[in-house]
C-alpha cells in the first residue's frame, strides 16, 4: 500500500530519499514526545547493528556540500520479524543529519549486494538500490531527525520484515561541518512472526510529497533566482533525476510554478497536495519541512466531510516530531488526504546557517539548502 508508487513512471526519483537536514542541528538523543510505544507486553527482542565500515565522508559531486551514503546491514532474520521501533546512534553528530533506514526484501538482497562494494556502501541520492533515482519499491523502517532519533510505532504494531531481510542505512552527511569519519549505529527492536500471531498489526510507512516554489524575496537578486537556473544547479549537485522529479510532483499535484524570474516573494508562501487514500486505517503522521518552514497541517475529507488530523502551528526545524493519533482514523475507499507546508523565503537570507549562501529560487531538493513539503503515514490495514 505504498503511496509512493503513484510517481512511478512520472517522475524519476523516489520518495523515499527525502528528509535531507541541516548545517545547524545535528541529530540528538531519542524522543518520545508526540508517540507512544508498541506494547511491552509482548516478547521483544533489541540488537544493535553498526555500520560495516568506517566511511569517511570527504567530497561530494557538483560542489555540492552535501553527500548521501548507503551502508548495508544484514540483521540475520532467519524468522519473519516485526521491528516496532528503532533508534538511530550517529558516529559522527556534527556531520550526520539525518538518516532513513529502508527495508530490502530477500528477492532484492542481490541487487542491494551487487552496490555494496565489499561492505564500504555507495553513494545514494534517489531510492537505495537505483543510485540513479527512479523508484526501486524499498519500503522505510523509519527516519533520524533532528530532535527525533528514534522511531516508536503505535501500540500494536511494526513494520514487518521477512526471513532473509537486510536493512539499508541511508545516511545524509553535511559536509559544511565537517568531514568526521562515521561508524554510525542502529538498535532495532523486534518481535517474532511466531510470537507476534494476531498480537501486531503490519504498519506501513508512506511519504507524500508537495511542490515547493520559493522566488527570491523582493529586493533580492541573483543567479539562481530563476527557476530554471536554480533547478539546473539542483541537477549538477544531485542528477539530472532531481529536476525531473521537481517538475513530477508539481504535474502530480497540479500545481503550476510561478512564472520564471520575474516572480518575487513578498510574503510567506503555502503549497500542498490533495490524494486520495489506499482504505485502511492511519495511525501516525510526521510533517517535515526544512529551515524555511513556518507551519504545517492535513486533513482527511470522506463522505464530504473535512476533519483536521494534526496542525502544526509554529514548525521547529530542530525538534522534529511524530505525532500518534489518540483515536486511529478508519480509512473508507475514496477518501482523501490534503496537507499543505507554508514556508518564508526571506528567512534564507536572515538563518545563520543559509544567509552566508547565493540566493537562489528555492524548489524541493536533496541539500540542507533546499526545501521540503512532506506528510510521512503510517498506517495498517486495519
Amino acid at each position: 500500500m505504498n503511496l509512493s508508487k503513484k510517481l512511478t513512471g512520472i517522475v524519476a526519483i523516489g520518495l523515499a530519499v527525502a528528509l535531507p537536514l541541516s548545517a545547524s542541528a545535528s541529530i540528538r538523543g531519542a524522543s518520545a514526545k508526540k508517540s507512544t510505544t508498541t506494547t511491552t507486553s509482548i516478547p521483544s527482542s533489541t540488537n544493535t547493528y553498526s555500520l560495516p565500515t568506517p566511511f569517511d565522508p570527504y567530497t561530494a559531486a557538483g560542489g555540492s556540500n552535501d553527500l548521501y551514503h548507503c551502508s548495508l546491514i544484514d540483521p540475520n532474520f532467519t524468522e519473519g520479524q516485526y521491528i516496532t521501533a528503532n533508534q538511530f546512534i550517529p558516529g559522527a553528530p556534527a556531520e550526520v543529519h539525518h538518516a532513513i533506514l529502508f527495508l530490502v526484501n530477500a528477492n532484492q538482497a542481490s541487487t542491494a549486494r551487487s552496490l555494496d562494494n565489499g561492505g564500504a556502501g555507495w553513494t545514494c541520492f534517489g531510492a537505495p538500490l537505483n543510485p540513479s533515482g527512479s523508484f526501486d519499491g524499498t519500503p522505510w523502517l523509519g527516519a533520524a531527525v533532528p530532535g527525533n532519533a528514534a522511531s516508536s510505532f503505535p501500540a500494536g504494531t511494526g513494520v514487518y520484515a521477512p526471513a532473509g531481510s537486510l536493512i539499508v542505512m541511508q545516511i545524509h552527511y553535511n559536509l559544511l561541518a565537517g568531514h568526521a569519519s562515521d561508524l554510525s549505529q542502529v538498535r532495532l527492536t523486534t518481535v517474532s512472526s511466531s510470537v507476534a500471531a494476531g498480537r501486531i498489526k503490519a504498519l506501513s510507512i508512506d511519504p507524500l510529497v508537495a511542490p515547493v516554489d520559493l522566488p527570491c524575496p523582493k529586493g533580492v537578486t541573483g543567479a539562481l533566482c530563476s527557476r530554471t537556473a536554480s533547478l539546473n544547479d539542483l541537477a549538477t549537485r544531485f542528477g539530472n533525476a532531481a529536476r525531473s522529479f521537481v517538475n513530477g510532483i508539481e504535474f502530480l499535484c497540479g500545481h503550476t510554478p510561478p512564472a520564471d524570474i520575474t516572480t518575487k516573494a513578498t510574503k510567506k508562501i503555502t503549497t500542498g497536495c490533495t490524494t486520495a487514500l489506499p482504505s485502511g486505517v492511519l495511525r501516525q503522521v510526521t510533517p517535515h519541512m526544512h529551515f524555511l518552514g513556518r507551519s504545517w497541517q492535513a486533513s482527511i475529507t470522506s463522505g464530504g466531510v473535512t476533519k483536521k488530523i494534526a496542525t502544526v502551528a509554529n514548525y521547529n526545524f530542530d525538534a522534529q516530531i511524530t505525532y500518534t493519533l489518540k483515536t486511529p482514523l478508519v480509512v473508507k475507499p475514496g477518501d482523501r488526504i490534503s496537507f499543505s507546508c507554508t514556508h518564508d523565503p526571506t528567512l534564507r537570507q536572515r538563518l545563520a546557517a543559509t544567509k552566508d549562501l547565493a540566493p537562489r529560487y528555492v524548489t524541493w531538493g536533496d541539500g540542507s539548502s533546499d526545501e521540503m513539503c512532506m506528510a510521512i503515514l503510517g498506517m495498517t490495514t486495519n
